[in-house]
C-alpha cells in the first residue's frame, strides 16, 4: 500500500501576521496555507508577499506539514505577482481563489509552466459558476497541475443568498456535488471554514458532517480548531479493527480468488479491501506533533 499524507487539517495563516507564522511550527495541523488573499488588506499586499516568501523558505523547519500559498486571483492587481513569486518558492502547492471554469485552470497552468513539477495547483470552489462547472473543472486533472479543490463556503453562501444555518443545509447539496466531482478524477478536496472559532461544538459538528460527505479534511481559521478537526478526519478504533479484519480475510490463501467475503457479519468486496488498506495506512502514519517534528520517511502526498 502506497503511503499517504493526511490532509485532515489545513490552517490559513495570514502572511502579514508575523506572530501567527512564528507559532505555526508548534501547531499540529497537517497543512499550512500562507494567505495573501482574504486575510491581507490591499495596502499591505506587497509587505505580505515578502513575508510569505520568507516564511515559505523557512517552512522546512515545520516538519512534514504541507505548505501552500493562497494567492490573489489573476483578475486582481496582485495575482500575477503572487503567481510569479509562487513559481520560485519551495511550495507543495499554490491555492487560487474564484476559479470558475476550465479555461481558468489552463491559464493558471500556463502561468505556472516554469515552476518545478512538484508544485501542485489547488483551486477554490466558491462561486455559482464554479458549481455549474464542477465536473469540467475536475476533468482538468487529466493533464496539468490540478491536484485538489477547496470549498469557499462563505463566498458561495453569499452568491447563493443562502442562509445555511448551523446544519449548513443550504450548502450540503453543493458540497456533495463537489466531492463527487473530485473523487471522479482522483482529486483531494477540503471542506470550507467554520467562522465561529469560539464554538467548538459547532466546529465538531461541521467537521463530522464534512467527513460523512467524504471530504479529506477541512480548512481552518484558528489553532483551536486543529485538534477537533484531526480527530474528526482520523480513523476511529472500530474502523481500524474492521479494516484489519478485512485485510486479514483477503490475505487467507483460500480467499485469493474470491471477490466477496463475509467479515464481521458484513459482506465486503475487493473495493473495501482498498479502503481498508487506506485506513490502516492512515492509522499507522506518524502523525505530526505540536513540536513540528515527526519521523522521516517516504510519503506520496496527495498534492504531488
Amino acid at each position: 500500500m502506497t503511503d499517504l499524507h493526511p490532509m485532515r487539517s489545513a490552517l490559513y495563516v495570514p502572511a502579514a501576521n508575523a506572530r501567527a507564522i512564528e507559532k505555526a511550527p508548534n501547531l499540529a495541523t497537517d497543512a499550512i496555507i500562507f494567505d495573501l488573499e482574504d486575510a491581507v488588506a490591499p495596502a499591505i499586499k506587497q509587505t505580505a508577499r515578502e513575508a510569505a516568501a520568507k516564511a515559505v523558505v523557512e517552512s522546512a523547519s515545520f516538519g512534514r506539514r504541507l505548505s501552500m500559498l493562497r494567492v490573489n486571483g489573476l483578475d486582481t492587481p496582485w495575482g500575477a505577482e503572487d503567481l510569479a513569486l509562487a513559481r520560485t518558492l519551495p511550495l507543495d502547492a499554490v491555492l487560487v481563489p474564484k476559479v470558475a471554469k476550465p479555461d481558468d485552470i489552463w491559464l493558471l497552468d500556463a502561468e505556472l509552466a516554469a515552476a518545478p513539477a512538484r508544485l501542485g495547483l489547488w483551486v477554490m470552489i466558491e462561486t455559482c459558476l464554479a458549481i455549474g462547472n464542477l465536473q469540467a473543472i475536475a476533468d482538468c486533472a487529466a493533464r496539468g497541475r490540478l491536484r485538489g479543490l477547496v470549498m469557499g463556503t462563505n463566498d458561495l453562501a453569499f452568491e447563493l443568498r443562502a442562509r445555511p444555518g448551523r446544519d449548513r443545509a443550504g450548502l450540503v447539496p453543493y458540497l456533495a456535488l463537489a466531492v463527487v466531482a473530485a473523487r471522479s478524477r482522483g482529486l483531494a478536496i477540503l471542506d470550507g471554514v467554520c467562522n465561529d472559532f469560539t464554538d467548538l461544538d459547532l466546529f465538531r459538528a461541521e467537521a463530522e458532517q464534512g467527513r460523512a460527505l467524504g471530504f479529506d479534511g477541512k480548512t481552518l481559521i484558528h489553532p483551536a480548531q486543529i485538534d477537533p478537526c484531526n480527530a474528526a478526519f482520523s480513523p476511529i478504533p472500530d474502523e481500524v479493527a474492521h479494516a484489519q479484519n478485512i485485510v486479514a480475510a483477503f490475505d487467507l490463501p483460500e480467499n485469493a480468488d474470491k471477490s466477496v467475503l463475509q467479515v464481521d457479519g458484513r459482506m465486503v468486496e475487493r473495493m473495501h479491501l482498498v479502503e481498508a488498506q487506506t485506513v490502516l495506512a492512515m492509522a499507522a502514519m506518524p502523525i505530526i506533533k505540536k513540536s513540528g517534528r515527526s519521523p522521516k520517511g517516504p510519503l506520496r502526498s496527495r498534492l504531488a
